[in-house]
């Protein structure tokens, strides 16, 4: 994606500033969708969110997925952090963080009832992303 948004947040209540940079939407669905890649160690069948210059990435969740519902039926927003850790900080936490593949690490956090994405991506092993 050649177009990506810097955004500067300051939570409420910190005092530190965190950079997040746009990377995602993420749209649980039930039907079927163009272009499926299945992740069956992750349980979901997603889309490909480069593909389109806004990254609308559908998303649907198999019968046995072991993610909360909030994540499985509301859209969410995904951002690129610097420092996963620190930008969880103070967040209510509905995935821990963990690795859906090398050089990416993924945690979900709820902000004012919907679920939002933060990714943590190691640029020394994926050059793709």
């Amino acid at each position: 994606m050649t177009n990506c948004h810097l955004i500067l947040v300051r939570p409420c209540g910190s005092r530190k500033e965190a950079k997040l940079k746009y990377n995602h939407i993420g749209i649980p669905t039930t039907d079927r969708f163009v272009g499926e890649i299945d992740l069956p160690r992750l349980k979901v069948t997603v889309s490909d969110h480069t593909n389109n210059p806004f990254g609308i990435q559908w998303q649907r969740y198999w019968d046995d997925a072991p993610y909360p519902e909030l994540v499985k039926t509301v859209p969410h927003v995904a951002f690129e952090v610097e420092e996963l850790a620190s930008a969880l900080e103070g967040h209510k936490v509905i995935i821990p963080p963990n690795s859906p593949s090398p050089g990416v690490i993924v945690a979900f956090i709820e902000v004012n009832g919907a679920p939002v994405e933060l990714l943590q991506i190691d640029r020394s092993i994926r050059h793709d992303l």
